[in-house]
C-alpha cells in the first residue's frame, strides 16, 4: 500500500499552484463581484491543460487520470471556487460523459476540441421536475428517419450561457439516452444567468429545446443505456467535488492560522485560547480525512474499480465537512470574518451549495445505505 503521491503527481500540483497563484488568486474577486469568469482566463486554461488535466494524451488530454484532476481541482479551489465549478463542469461531467459514454468516433471529434478550451461543454440531466429523481425525465428524442428531434427543457445547467455543446439526456422509446447538442442548432434557447449565493462567476442556465435535429452519430452509447452512462459520470464529478472541499477547507485553515496567530485579546494572540486551538484540531482533522478519502478513491477509480458508493461517501463527507471548515474559519476572525474584506464569507457562501449539486446529500444518503444494506454491511476491501 503506497499512499504517497508519483512524481509527476507533485509536479502537476505545483504547477497548478504556480498557475493559480499567477492568474487565477489575482481575479478571485472581481470574478465573484461582476459574477463572470474572464474569457481571457478560460482562454489560458485550455492552453496550459487544465481543461482536459484527466483524458488521455490521444485525445489531447494530459493523462493524469481522476487522481490528477482531483490534485489540480484542489489547487484551482484554494483561490477561485467559481473557476474551479466551471473547470468540473466542462470537464469532469459535461465532456466525461462524451469520454465515458462516447463512440471512438464522437470521442475523436470532440475531446480534442474540449480539452484545448477550443469548445466549452456542459452537462444537462436535470429538470424541473427531475432533480433528485433523475431517472423521471420528461426531455424526450424521437427518431425519425437518420435524425433524432430533441424537445424538452433543463434547468439548473453549470456552464449552459458559455457552452459551445451540451451532454443532455433525454428519454426514448428504449429508455434514457445521452446526446452531444451543439448550442448554435436551430431551437436550442439558453435562458439568462440565475442569480445565486455563491459560485457566483460559475454561470448557471435554464435549456429549452424546441424540435431540435440531431445527426444519429452525436448519440452518446447506446440508445436506452443513458441513465446508467449519467450516474457513471456523476461518480466521477463527485471525486472532482470531494477535492474542491479539500483545497478550499486547506486555504480556509492556513488563512485561520495565520490570524490566529496574529490577532491579541486580553494581552496575547488568540492562538493561545484552548477554544480557537480546538476550532483549528477540528479543522485540521476533517482535512486530513477529506484527503485520505478523496485519493483513495480517486486512485480506486484510475485502476477503473466501481467507486459509486465510495464516491457518495466522499461527497457526503467533504461537502458537510467542508461546511463546517468555513464556519469555523469565520468564528475564529469574528467580525472580520463576516466582512468582504477577506475572503472568508465568499468561502462559505461558495460551500452552501455543496451539498446541493452533483446528487443532493439526502441521494447520497440513501446511494450509501442502499448498497450498504445489499453487502450486508461488509466492507471490501
Amino acid at each position: 500500500m503506497n499512499f504517497s503521491f508519483t512524481d509527476d503527481q507533485r509536479m502537476l500540483r505545483g504547477f497548478v499552484k504556480e498557475f493559480t497563484d499567477s492568474e487565477i488568486r489575482p481575479l478571485a474577486k472581481q470574478i465573484d463581484e461582476t459574477e463572470s469568469i474572464p474569457r481571457e482566463l478560460i482562454k489560458k486554461l485550455g492552453e496550459v491543460g487544465l481543461l482536459g488535466t484527466a483524458f488521455p494524451q490521444e485525445y489531447g488530454g494530459g493523462g493524469f487520470g481522476e487522481t490528477g484532476y482531483c490534485i489540480a481541482q484542489e489547487e484551482v479551489t484554494r483561490a477561485c471556487g467559481s473557476t474551479a465549478t466551471f473547470i468540473g463542469a466542462h470537464q469532469s461531467i459535461g465532456s466525461n460523459a462524451i469520454f465515458i459514454g462516447g463512440s471512438e468516433k464522437l470521442k475523436k471529434k470532440y475531446l480534442p476540441q474540449l480539452t484545448s478550451g477550443e469548445k466549452i461543454a456542459s452537462f444537462a440531466l436535470t429538470e424541473p421536475e427531475a432533480g433528485s429523481d433523475s431517472f423521471n425525465l420528461r426531455t424526450y428524442a424521437v427518431k425519425k428517419s437518420d435524425k433524432w428531434i430533441l424537445n424538452g427543457s433543463k434547468v439548473w445547467i453549470t456552464n449552459a450561457g458559455i457552452a459551445d455543446l451540451f451532454s443532455v439526456f433525454a428519454r426514448t422509446d428504449r429508455g434514457i439516452t445521452g446526446f452531444v447538442v451543439d448550442a448554435n442548432l436551430p431551437g436550442v434557447f439558453v435562458g439568462p444567468n440565475e442569480k445565486k449565493l455563491g459560485i457566483k462567476g460559475s454561470v448557471t442556465n435554464s435549456i429549452n429545446f424546441d424540435n431540435v435535429e440531431l445527426p444519429e452519430e452525436n448519440m452518446i452509447g447506446k440508445d436506452g443505456s443513458g441513465f446508467l452512462i449519467a450516474m457513471s459520470t456523476l461518480d466521477a464529478g463527485r471525486l472532482g467535488l470531494g477535492a474542491c472541499c479539500l483545497g478550499a477547507s486547506k486555504e480556509v485553515l492556513e488563512i485561520s492560522t495565520s490570524y490566529s496567530k496574529q490577532r491579541k485579546q486580553f494581552g496575547e494572540a488568540i492562538s493561545k485560547f484552548q477554544a480557537i486551538q480546538f476550532m483549528l484540531a477540528e479543522m485540521a482533522t476533517k482535512i486530513y480525512a477529506m484527503e485520505s478519502i478523496i485519493y483513495r478513491t480517486a486512485h480506486d477509480y484510475d485502476l477503473k474499480k466501481d467507486i459509486s458508493k465510495e464516491s457518495a461517501i466522499v461527497k457526503l463527507f467533504c461537502s458537510e465537512a467542508m461546511l463546517e471548515v468555513a464556519d469555523k474559519g469565520i468564528q475564529i476572525h469574528g467580525g472580520m470574518g463576516f466582512s468582504r474584506e477577506l475572503p472568508l464569507e465568499r468561502f462559505y457562501r461558495d460551500a452552501r451549495i455543496l451539498k446541493i449539486f452533483e446528487g443532493t446529500n439526502e441521494i447520497q444518503k440513501l446511494i450509501i445505505s442502499r448498497q450498504t444494506i445489499k453487502s450486508n454491511g461488509r466492507w471490501k476491501i
